[in-house]
């Protein structure tokens, strides 16, 4: 059997856990409607670059004070 192997980075974990937790959320609250799935996860993952983006232009990282 053949298994994908998929090796993200810590940036890519971060915005799949955000885009999980929005996509999760609306599932359970009933926003998501039968069919509308890979929208709905297309949706989840754009908010979460949106979110992600607004968070490097408010915030400066230590790592970005070298």
């Amino acid at each position: 059997m053949n298994k994908p192997y998929i090796s993200l980075q810590p940036t890519e974990v971060a915005l799949l856990d955000s885009a999980s937790r929005i996509y999760s959320a609306r599932l359970v609250s009933g926003q998501v409607a039968d069919g509308c799935e890979s929208d709905a996860l297309e949706a989840a993952v754009s908010e979460s670059l949106s979110l992600a983006r607004l968070i490097d232009e408010a915030v400066m990282a230590d790592k970005e004070l070298d």
